[in-house]
């Protein structure tokens, strides 16, 4: 492990924008293009909103953790909450799948999480919480200058 960060808030919307940049300037050191950091943005943007959202109601109560790893031009990124969990992950990842049609969810998050991941897990239990975790390849700008 070459760096580590963990971030914990509480689940309220405003919050998904804190993650966002504590990521963001946690993946600079790597100096990613533009496409990257874009992308790497959304996932974590998809991911703590779930939580706040579909995991915890937007309560104000619960707690949202980021935990990061950076290993050489790799970044594993696990998004926790204790709430609601979800019954049928496999039904929760097909694209359009909604439990929030009424708050016009799209039900596209997974699978925009899995077009921008390199690698992508899901892992819940019911009244016990959720983790999501990802992994991206950094190809950084530098490196390609070198080449």
């Amino acid at each position: 492990m070459d760096n580590e960060m963990t971030l914990s808030f509480v689940a309220l919307s405003e919050n998904e924008s804190l993650a966002r940049i504590a990521v963001t300037s946690f993946v600079a050191q790597l100096d990613p293009t533009i496409d990257e950091l874009s992308e790497f943005k959304t996932i974590v943007s998809e991911a703590v909103s779930n939580a706040i959202i579909h995991g915890y109601d937007e309560d104000g109560k619960g707690i949202v953790t980021v935990h990061a790893v950076r290993e050489g031009d790799v970044v594993s990124v696990a998004v926790k909450d204790q709430g609601k969990g979800i019954p049928d992950i496999k039904k929760a990842m097909e694209p359009l799948f909604t439990t929030k049609a009424d708050m016009e969810r799209s039900g596209m998050g997974f699978t925009i999480m899995e077009s921008f991941a390199d690698h992508l897990q899901v892992e819940s239990e019911p009244g016990v919480g959720t983790v999501v975790t990802f992994s991206k390849k950094f190809h950084s700008m530098k490196m390609t200058q070198i080449s």
